[in-house]
């Protein structure tokens, strides 16, 4: 096996331009557990996410297209809400409406002011980790009983009931608290945190994509996008039940960012969060659906959506999506999740760059013409980095070595037609950045 003789052969490592083989050291025990991440684990409220739910709830509608009159109902009412109670949560929170003005067209029957709801939490550089989720609901007209499987329910009155408690109260549950958490933290975190709350998601992702493309237009550094999208339920329609799983959606290929980011997720929770098993999903989403990750693919960003293991669509846009539809302990441990994720990716360096200036992955066959040479260029703040490779065929890492304070690794022995790898940075606090990984550039 390839990993015997590496064993016998020992790693080189190039650093200063000196080549030295040290022998491989022992298999290194579990990595340790942050205290800072663990004690914001520990003051997330299961209490508070009941009472955002039932509040949530209680707005009657927070379609798009509902009232902005009341205080009571409708969207206007919610938005409000979801502004205050972020704004009281912590002094450290910069708190705002990301407003657009949406003019009549496809699923927008009127001209209206869209509002997304957002809470930044300066760090101490400009890179960006998105928690979010859509506070909008909707509920449509059901098809006629015998209409053709798959016919789309035409929208319902705009201010029609719909509740919305999973769909998507579960995730804005989640922003709320994690911004409430995250600014009472006390936390320096290196990277600048952003919980938002999308509108407009339930007539085709406005609010999402006019933020992402205004973010784009301003070349603002978006490391990592958490969205989630229906994260409290667990029984099934058709009566399968898992209290378990969690599904990441990723777009692709293979190895892009955003799936280095679904892989970091089932990382990050088997080391925090053991009770909540990541399932990656190497699509874009589900079938003939969509979520607010998307518009940030689109636009080169790294995204991914966090959604449940099983879903029933008779709770789906209707009435029915009632917080009697959110089991509410699953719901706590994908908070834990996002929570542990964010701030790993909050407090560790930036990804290190692994393509020269030309689009080239820095990866080469050195010294004999049949090794592995990995380069890679310094991360800010790092001080220390990870390789990780696997067999080409094979979905997510086989092995990860730390290999110190260097910026070039030499596997022996190893072609790299054979092999997949990647590279993270380290910490001075042990939290790893998402791993860069290697790869051909696409064929013209």
């Amino acid at each position: 096996m390839r990993h015997t003789l590496i064993r016998t052969l020992g790693f080189v490592v190039v650093f200063a331009g000196l080549v030295v083989k040290p022998a491989l050291a022992a298999p290194e025990g579990p990595d340790p557990r942050d205290p800072r991440i663990e004690k914001i684990l520990s003051q997330i409220s299961e209490q508070r996410i009941v009472e955002i739910l039932h509040k949530l709830g209680s707005f009657g509608t927070r379609n798009t297209l509902s009232s902005t009159d009341s205080p009571t109902m409708g969207i206007g009412a919610a938005r409000q809400w979801i502004y205050d109670e972020m704004k009281q949560s912590s002094p450290r929170l910069q708190v705002s409406f990301d407003t657009y003005q949406v003019p009549k067209g496809g699923r927008i029957t009127r001209d209206i002011e869209l509002r997304n709801v957002m809470a930044v939490l300066p760090g101490r550089s400009p890179r960006r980790v998105y928690i979010s989720a859509h506070y909008d609901s909707f509920a449509a007209v059901r098809p006629p009983a015998g209409s053709p499987r798959g016919q789309a329910a035409p929208a319902g009155p705009v201010d029609n009931p719909a509740p919305g408690v999973n769909d998507d109260g579960s995730g804005t549950a989640l922003v709320m608290e994690l911004a409430r958490v995250f600014g009472q933290s006390g936390v320096n975190f290196d990277a600048t945190l952003v919980f938002i709350a999308f509108a407009g998601e339930e007539q085709g992702l406005i609010g999402a994509t006019r933020h992402a493309e205004k973010m784009a237009a301003e070349h603002v550094p978006i490391e990592a996008v958490l969205n989630n999208d229906m994260v409290g339920n667990v029984q099934g329609g058709d009566t399968l039940e898992d209290s378990i799983h969690l599904r990441v959606f990723s777009e692709g290929p293979e190895d892009s960012p955003s799936r280095q980011l679904a892989r970091y997720l089932g990382r990050v929770g088997a080391k925090y969060v053991p009770t909540v098993q990541v399932t990656p999903i190497a699509r874009y989403d589900r079938f003939g659906r969509g979520g607010d990750h998307s518009p940030f693919n689109r636009q080169g960003f790294t995204a991914v959506r966090l959604t449940e293991a099983v879903e029933n669509y008779g709770r789906q846009h209707t009435p029915a999506d009632t917080f009697d539809g959110v089991n509410v302990p699953y719901l706590l441990r994908n908070v834990k999740l996002d929570a542990a994720a964010a701030a790993s990716l909050a407090l560790a360096p930036p990804p290190p760059a692994v393509f020269n200036e030309r689009g080239q992955p820095t990866l080469g066959r050195q010294p004999s013409g049949y090794d592995s040479d990995l380069k890679w260029q310094a991360s800010p703040g790092a001080v220390g980095y990870k390789v990780f490779w696997r067999s080409a065929w094979t979905p997510d890492w086989q092995h990860v070595v730390p290999v110190g304070n260097v910026t070039e690794f030499v596997l022996p022995a190893m072609s790299i037609d054979d092999y997949v790898y990647g590279v993270a940075a380290v910490g001075p606090d042990g939290n790893e950045s998402l791993v860069s990984a290697y790869v051909n550039p696409p064929r013209r």
